[in-house]
């Protein structure tokens, strides 16, 4: 396991988590995206768990089956399992015409998901690893 990549994994998912606020706050709302980058956020969330763990997420999109592989590995990932099911709908055909049709409930719901899944007790955990390796490094550097 390379903390580095765990690292670079959230940051992107950090990237579309933020994206998806401010695109929600706009005064035109893309609805179809925001929803889109919540779901890539999740998405990034759960390989950067999986890799923390030495495991290689297979190159899928599927939140509900990246979720499954998390559950194994650490139980509480069963609490987001239902959020990882409304998200997933949001994965891929969003984004070619004949798009499903999104409201502002599915983005509210969205962005309340994604709060739910970066906020469970192992991937905080695992942000306190990164916080502290970065902070152990920093120290050697001035050491």
């Amino acid at each position: 396991m390379n903390i580095k990549d765990v690292k670079e994994w959230f940051i992107l998912a950090d990237d579309d988590f933020d994206s998806a606020n401010i695109l929600s706050n706009a005064v035109k709302k893309h609805n179809e995206i925001i929803c889109y980058l919540c779901a890539q956020a999740v998405e990034k969330y759960l390989k950067g768990y999986l890799i923390y763990n030495d495991i290689v997420p297979e190159r899928t999109h599927n939140l509900i089956f990246l979720n499954s592989i998390c559950i194994e590995k650490d139980k509480a990932f069963e609490y987001i399992k239902t959020e990882c099911g409304l998200v997933n709908r949001f994965v891929n055909d969003i984004r070619y015409p004949h798009k499903m049709e999104t409201k502002l409930e599915d983005v509210n719901m969205a962005i309340k998901s994604v709060e739910k899944i970066r906020n469970i007790e192992p991937l905080i955990k695992l942000r306190n690893i990164i916080d502290n390796n970065e902070n152990n490094i920093k120290q050697s550097n001035f050491a």
